[in-house]
């Protein structure tokens, strides 16, 4: 089994990756309806434990930004809400499980809003610095705040 330096760079790649066919696809558009001030970000993993509480941690010092956590698990240290989902102009989510939840549970309010899966495994614990990495640059260019 590779090591977890080899599985970070090969997550930091796909992230890249993704974020690259997201903006030959909709270079604007799916950001296109939002507001010019601080853009609105909610991070959701399973547990709201070690992925989005570090996902906020590194996207709250960004002035452009506010960002928020929650999960989707019933024994979440902040069990995504319908207000969390009215406040965000953007979600990201972790796993592709995290997407199906959301959207099994909260359909409506998805609707008209960007919901992107990371891709992040539940590898890391808060502040790892390869999550940190991942959580940066790559969500960055996802967004086309990277300019």
């Amino acid at each position: 089994m590779p090591d977890k330096t080899t599985l970070s760079g090969q997550f930091l790649r796909r992230a890249e990756t993704l974020a690259e066919s997201l903006r030959l696809r909709d270079p604007v558009g799916a950001l296109s309806h939002l507001p010019s001030e601080r853009l609105n970000l909610l991070f959701v993993c399973s547990r709201n434990q070690w992925r989005s509480p570090t996902a906020e941690q590194v996207w709250r010092r960004d002035p452009r930004v506010n960002a928020r956590s929650a999960g989707t698990s019933s024994g979440a240290r902040h069990l995504v809400s319908e207000t969390d989902l009215a406040w965000a102009d953007v979600v990201l989510v972790m796993e592709d499980k995290h997407k199906s939840r959301l959207l099994s549970e909260h359909r409506a309010l998805l609707q008209h809003k960007p919901l992107y899966v990371l891709d992040i495994p539940d590898d890391y614990r808060y502040m790892d610095p390869e999550l940190v990495a991942l959580l940066g640059a790559p969500v960055a260019a996802l967004l086309g705040l990277d300019q």
